[in-house]
């Protein structure tokens, strides 16, 4: 690895947060170097730990990698710690004097309950930057609610209404896996980075916000915008039949699989796209050779186009359509372990387990010196108790005691 890869080295950051969306932060600030001590509870943990396989068992698919925690918690150091008590709360206070970042995902009640907030830290740490995740953001009449990126993220910012049908039968789909809460702690780690270049820069220490709903809505800006602007409820979603540009749609090949065509410039492909097809003769269509041509009878076009990919393989139309089009294979998840260019970007490094086996992660998108994060594993819950509380200054009577109490794991 490159020496100046790792842009965070020192950089010590203390999270005390559940689930994906915060620790999906911390996991981004330890690909980019940063130490995270992971704050869990004693006894229960993170509740993350308990989605273990999130359904995928039987039919001999069993897996010891609980990948729901892997990837937002890889990297980290862990300690089991009740905050909830006097000693817990003295030990997050001594962690927290050495930290650069503090993360919480807590909801502002909880943090006064706890003595955790801006204030209640900054009195140990003045520098520390505070880094807090919300479901609705940190002012408004829902400020104090909790969301998930199902509720904030995908419904409220009006993103599955976006693709809910048209005709009101049915309802709106699903979201991928915590799409939400990995956009929304990458967002977060940006502007954790940010905040500490700001601090080396003024001396400043900045409060970091980032909501669900903020991040939903800046994905969906187009259709917000313009829905104000043209006074429409929502941009329309585009159907297959009724592209205004054909050389921007979906097609099925002859093996039931799918690619897409992405070409905005429509009449400077046109005529290549016709030519590696085998339809030459539609340059010169008139019903096609223009881009408002195209439009006028999509229909049409877009019906010559199914039936000209249907007559061949995804595989076929791969060596058809590299270097002429702009275009993409449609993937299946299994499918992009194999893909060509997250192999050599290392966007899937290998992993090793605690049992010595290994598995793979999607690194964060960021990379520095074209360098991809060499990846560790998520800790075990308290892993590293012990560890961090000797660096901390506490003696071995110290803690026997701290766990005699219950306050650490």
């Amino acid at each position: 690895m490159a020496a100046n890869a790792n842009v965070l080295d020192g950089v010590k950051v203390v999270e005390l947060a559940t689930w994906t969306f915060v620790p999906a932060c911390g996991a981004a600030l330890a690909d980019w170097g940063a130490t995270v001590v992971k704050v869990e509870h004693p006894v229960t943990g993170d509740p993350q730990r308990g989605l273990m396989m999130s359904g995928m068992v039987g039919d001999g698919n069993q897996s010891s990698v609980n990948f729901t925690m892997e990837t937002p918690n890889r990297g980290k150091r862990s300690i089991g710690l009740d905050v909830t008590s006097a000693e817990g709360r003295e030990v997050l206070l001594r962690l927290v004097a050495e930290a650069d970042v503090f993360t919480t995902s807590l909801l502002p009640a909880s943090r006064r309950k706890l003595g955790v907030d801006v204030e209640d830290l900054r009195a140990v740490n003045p520098r520390l930057i505070y880094a807090r995740g919300h479901g609705q953001g940190a002012r408004g009449p829902d400020a104090g609610l909790g969301g998930y990126d199902t509720t904030s993220f995908w419904a409220r910012s009006g993103m599955a209404n976006y693709y809910a049908p048209a005709d009101g039968v049915g309802y709106p789909p699903f979201h991928s896996p915590a799409v939400g809460d990995l956009t929304s702690g990458q967002t977060l780690a940006g502007g954790i980075a940010a905040a500490l270049y700001r601090r080396e820069r003024t001396g400043e220490a900045s409060v970091v916000d980032v909501s669900l709903l903020s991040t939903g809505m800046w994905v969906m800006s187009p259709g917000i915008v313009a829905s104000r602007l043209f006074d429409i409820d929502d941009l329309p979603l585009p159907e297959h039949d009724r592209m205004m540009n054909p050389l921007t749609n979906f097609h099925r090949t002859r093996d039931g699989r799918y690619l897409t065509l992405v070409m905005l410039e429509g009449d400077k492909y046109w005529q290549p796209v016709c030519e590696a097809i085998g339809r030459p003769e539609l340059v010169d269509d008139p019903r096609f050779s223009t881009f408002a041509a195209r439009a006028e009878h999509r229909g049409e076009c877009i019906a010559i186009l199914d039936s000209v990919f249907a007559e061949r393989t995804l595989d076929e139309w791969t060596k058809v359509l590299d270097g002429v089009a702009v275009w993409g294979p449609v993937r299946t998840a299994r499918e992009v372990h194999d893909d060509p260019q997250a192999e050599a970007n290392g966007y899937l490094p290998e992993v090793e387990a605690g049992d010595g086996s290994s598995f793979r992660l999607v690194a964060t998108p960021v990379q520095y010196d074209e360098t991809p994060p060499a990846l560790e594993r998520s800790p075990e819950h308290g892993e590293q108790t012990e560890a961090i509380l000797l660096e901390l200054g506490y003696d071995w009577p110290e803690i026997i005691a701290l766990k005699e109490t219950g306050t650490v794991l």
